[in-house]
C-alpha cells in the first residue's frame, strides 16, 4: 500500500535547504566515504545550483508521508543545448522511504514532468557507489551513454527515450 505522495514544490521552498543537506550528506557518505563538509556543500551548489529545477524549464518533486514528513525528492530540468533533452537531478530517497517503491515513483514522476516540459529524452548521471540508483535506472529502461555536461563525481551516465 502506497503511504506517500509526490508533488511539485517550489525549489526555493522552506524545506529545500534541509532536503539538500540530507541529499549531500548521503552523497558524501556514499561517494566520498565520509560526510561532506559545509564548504564542499557550498561549492557543489555554486557549481551546479538547483534553482533551475523549477518553472519554466524545470520541476522539483518532493515525496512526503501521510503526515507531511519528507521522504524523498527528484528534480528535472531542460538542458540548455537541447531543449528536447531533460536531465534528472538530485534524486534522493530518505532511508525511511526505501523499500516501498518510492524510487520508482519518483522516477515515473520525473519522466512525466520531463514530458510536460516538452522533452523527448531524459539523461542522468550517477556514481559507481550508488548501486541502487544504477540498478533502478537500468530496470526502468535507461541505458548507459556517453558523458554529457555533467558535474562532480559522476562516472556513469544514462539516457532514456521518452515515449
Amino acid at each position: 500500500m502506497q503511504t506517500w505522495t509526490i508533488r511539485a514544490e517550489p525549489v526555493t521552498g522552506p524545506d529545500v535547504d534541509s532536503v539538500m543537506r540530507q541529499y549531500f550528506t548521503e552523497m558524501g557518505r556514499r561517494v566520498l566515504g565520509r560526510s561532506a563538509t559545509e564548504a564542499e556543500m557550498r561549492a557543489v551548489l555554486a557549481d551546479d545550483p538547483h534553482r533551475d529545477l523549477g518553472p519554466p524549464r524545470g520541476e522539483f518533486l518532493v515525496a512526503r508521508d501521510a503526515g507531511g514528513g519528507f521522504l524523498g525528492c527528484a528534480g528535472v530540468r531542460l538542458l540548455g543545448g537541447s531543449p528536447a533533452t531533460a536531465e534528472l537531478k538530485r534524486m534522493y530517497v530518505d532511508p525511511a522511504g526505501r523499500g516501498a517503491g518510492l524510487g520508482r515513483g519518483l522516477l515515473v514522476a520525473v519522466e512525466e514532468a520531463a514530458r510536460r516540459l516538452g522533452a523527448t529524452r531524459i539523461v542522468c548521471e550517477t556514481n559507481t557507489g550508488l548501486t541502487e540508483a544504477r540498478a533502478l535506472y537500468t530496470r526502468y529502461g535507461y541505458e548507459e551513454t556517453a558523458p554529457y555536461e555533467g558535474h562532480g563525481k559522476a562516472d556513469h551516465w544514462y539516457a532514456k527515450t521518452l515515449a
